[in-house]
């Protein structure tokens, strides 16, 4: 069965996440069926918290989780604080060379370097050492969408309309270059006390998934997970705006379109409609958004948004 875990700790505020999600084979098949899969497992081994990653110097651990660490640190030279999160060496090494999957592990950390935008959360620097590779990113003080949503039930619909503008914005930014998320969810959405919003993760969760992909795993969270990450098949940045359109549905309605055990979630994401906005939350004036929806979480990925800035200016229409 697909086997999703999400091991977390430390605070939350800052919006990272590890998370990997086994899949043997296509869940969205012809047939409709959700082909059964073997269980994957990591073992989170004990690590001793270093003084220093490289240049930087390691102040606190910020949360552990089963692909890596990361950590407060500070860069001397600038006197900067930043955040880095560090992938150990053998999950990215496998049986193919270390050089190569090193190499891809730092050009997709280059790849996200590219990335200036005021709602993303930049990337710094890549390096690595005997048991690590590590990425530098901005440290940001904020709270995940994801807390957020756990003390209400839903958003007032201008605070709704802020959130999806500013995440819109930011995958616009990427998309551009070509850069796709592909686990975008409440989790890597931070929230700042002025109201901003930054994306975490970018960059990252195609790292991470880079050599899973090659051992019939799959990176993704149920739920947030568009038709073609389920099958298996090739993806792009409309992976992403399908994502944003359930995080739209849950901030409007204060819940998920898909809902149930991940096989459950599956079949209704492949062969299920979500309910609109409006019955699902009755008298609150989300008509004008039930077509925005129906667009965004579209099966097919020619039948959604074909960008970031169609799916945000349909929402401020």
């Amino acid at each position: 069965m697909i086997e999703a875990f999400d091991v977390e700790s430390g605070p939350q505020r800052h919006g990272f996440s590890l998370r990997a999600m086994p899949l043997s084979s296509r869940g969205c098949g012809r047939t409709g069926k959700f082909a059964l899969g073997n269980r994957t497992s990591y073992t989170l081994i004990p690590m001793t918290t270093p003084n220093r990653l490289g240049k930087y110097e390691i102040t606190e651990v910020l949360g552990r989780g089963a692909m890596g660490v990361v950590y407060k640190g500070f860069d001397p030279g600038i006197r900067r604080t930043v955040a880095i999160k560090t992938i150990r060496r053998e999950l990215i090494e496998g049986e193919r060379p270390a050089a190569a999957m090193l190499a891809r592990f730092r050009n997709e950390a280059q790849a996200a370097g590219k990335l200036a935008h005021p709602g993303i959360v930049a990337v710094y620097d890549y390096g690595e050492d005997a048991s690590v590779a590590y990425i530098a990113m901005e440290y940001v003080e904020g709270n995940s969408l994801r807390e957020y949503l756990g003390r209400k039930t839903r958003f007032e619909e201008r605070d709704a309309v802020s959130v999806m503008s500013q995440l819109l914005e930011a995958l616009e930014h990427a998309h551009e270059r070509r850069v796709w998320h592909r686990d975008i969810k409440p989790a890597n959405i931070i929230v700042m006390m002025n109201g901003r919003v930054k994306v975490a993760d970018f960059g990252i969760a195609r790292i991470e998934a880079s050599e899973l992909t090659q051992t019939g795993a799959m990176l993704g969270s149920p739920g947030y997970m568009a038709p073609e990450q389920y099958a298996a098949a090739a993806i792009d940045h409309r992976a992403d705006l399908f994502a944003a359109g359930v995080v739209f549905y849950q901030l409007v309605t204060g819940a998920k379109p898909f809902v149930g055990t991940p096989e459950q979630i599956s079949y209704a994401t492949c062969h299920g409609e979500a309910m609109r906005p409006s019955l699902a939350d009755p008298g609150k004036g989300w008509e004008r958004y039930d077509p925005v929806v129906s667009t965004a979480l579209a099966k097919r990925p020619e039948d959604r948004f074909q960008t970031a800035e169609a799916f945000r200016a349909a929402i401020l229409a």
